[in-house]
């Protein structure tokens, strides 16, 4: 299947202050943070990957490298063929209705001084749509798909609870009809109730209208529900990579395995033995050598504390990258 996006060796990282003169003097690095390292995936046209791991380990800066709303330290990302990280200013911003992004907290990411119908119509008029009629017609149009009347239109953010506020931002997200959509724990913020609601919807638009998505999450139940694959990260780097079914079925990074032992599960037949995963991530600003997951990883050995373990390809569409696995 053709790939929408391809992101390789994506690499971000935050300077930390400035260089000082000695470390000029000797050539010695700047510190920073080291948001992401090395990250390489596709994501095919109707195909939603799922992007799961602790809070930290780089989720939301992967998102917002890949809309270009924070540029990359280096790599590449691939948009429909072209490699949008080398495009200019101009360009980029006519890619804005190409690739929509859907916040974590619906309070937050809507202007509460403007009326919904503005809201949900500022990327049609940020595109050059002058049609104040068809404006209309289309913001009203996807207020009801994500189960919100007309008659909302002209009330403010403030007068809706939490989950009506993130269809408003579901609605402004859709209303350019945008190739990709990157949803950044999108109901991490609602309540379990609603939460299983937004889901829902969320599951239904993409159906209905062909969408192509990343969706974030620390939760993987919640990431396995909306995928068709995954990709586990820790530390700023994907430690295993596999469709859904697959990695539901037999995890193979000790991180993955830990990850599904964490979830709850009502079928005492379907519960897998309690892991705990012991200790903390590792500092961003100066990662462990070898194998970022070792301080914590039951199966850890010499050369998991030295080596960096390269990707694995399992299968064509099934990778992890941990020693246990190498030839």
């Amino acid at each position: 299947m053709q790939s929408l996006l391809s992101v390789k060796d994506l690499v971000k990282h935050y300077a930390i202050g400035e260089a000082s003169a000695l470390d000029k003097l000797f050539g010695r690095p700047q510190k920073a943070v080291h948001a992401l390292d090395g990250v390489s995936f596709d994501v095919a046209q109707n195909e939603t990957l799922g992007v799961v791991g602790e809070s930290g380990c780089g989720k939301t800066t992967l998102a917002r490298a890949v809309l270009l709303l924070t540029p990359p330290t280096s790599g590449t990302i691939m948009f429909e063929g072209t490699d949008i990280t080398r495009l200019p200013k101009q360009d980029v911003r006519k890619l804005r209705s190409k690739m929509q992004i859907i916040f974590q907290d619906p309070i937050s990411s809507l202007d509460p001084r403007m009326r919904v119908r503005d809201i949900v119509a500022e990327p049609l008029v940020a595109t050059g749509e002058k049609n104040r009629s068809l404006i209309m017609d289309r913001v009203r149009s996807m207020l009801e798909k994500v189960g919100l009347s007309s008659d909302t239109m002209n009330r403010f953010p403030h007068q809706f609870s939490g989950g009506q506020r993130q269809r408003i931002g579901i609605a402004r997200a859709l209303v350019c009809n945008p190739e990709l959509l990157v949803l950044d724990e999108p109901t991490s913020a609602l309540d379990a109730s609603i939460q299983a609601q937004v889901l829902s919807l969320l599951r239904r638009l993409e159906k209905d209208l062909g969408l192509t998505s990343i969706f974030i999450s620390h939760n993987i139940s919640v990431v396995c529900y909306m995928s068709d694959s995954i990709v586990v990260m820790y530390a700023g780097e994907i430690v295993e990579a596999a469709p859904t079914r697959d990695l539901l079925a037999k995890p193979l990074h000790p991180y993955t395995e830990t990850l599904l032992a964490s979830v709850p599960r009502t079928d005492p037949s379907q519960r897998r033995p309690e892991e705990k995963i012991v200790g903390e991530q590792p500092s961003p600003v100066s990662p462990p050598p070898g194998c970022r997951f070792h301080p914590r990883c039951p199966y850890a050995f010499e050369k998991c504390r030295s080596v960096k373990p390269g990707q694995v390809t399992i299968a064509a569409d099934r990778r992890v990258a941990c020693h246990l696995f190498a030839k």
